[in-house]
C-alpha cells in the first residue's frame, strides 16, 4: 500500500496544487514572498499532519496484529 494513494493524501495534494495555482495567478502577484512563506508553512504542516497519521495508523495496526484470537 503505497501512503501516497490514500484519499487524504490525494486531497491534501489537490488542495496545495490549488493554492500553488492562485499564487501564480497574475492577482496573486502582488502579494510577493509573504504569499510563498504561507504556501511552505501549509506544506510542511500537511507533511507534518501525514507523518503523524501514518505513525498513528502503523501503531494501531501492530496493536492489532498482535492481539490473540486464539
Amino acid at each position: 500500500m503505497n501512503p501516497l494513494d490514500h484519499p487524504s493524501v490525494v486531497y491534501l495534494r489537490a488542495m496545495l496544487g490549488v493554492r500553488l495555482d492562485l499564487l501564480r495567478s497574475e492577482e496573486e502577484r502582488s502579494r510577493g514572498a509573504s504569499a510563498i512563506e504561507w504556501a511552505i508553512i501549509t506544506a510542511i504542516l500537511a507533511l507534518i499532519a501525514i507523518t503523524i497519521g501514518a505513525v498513528i495508523q502503523k501503531k494501531i495496526q501492530d496493536k492489532a496484529n498482535s492481539i490473540n484470537t486464539g
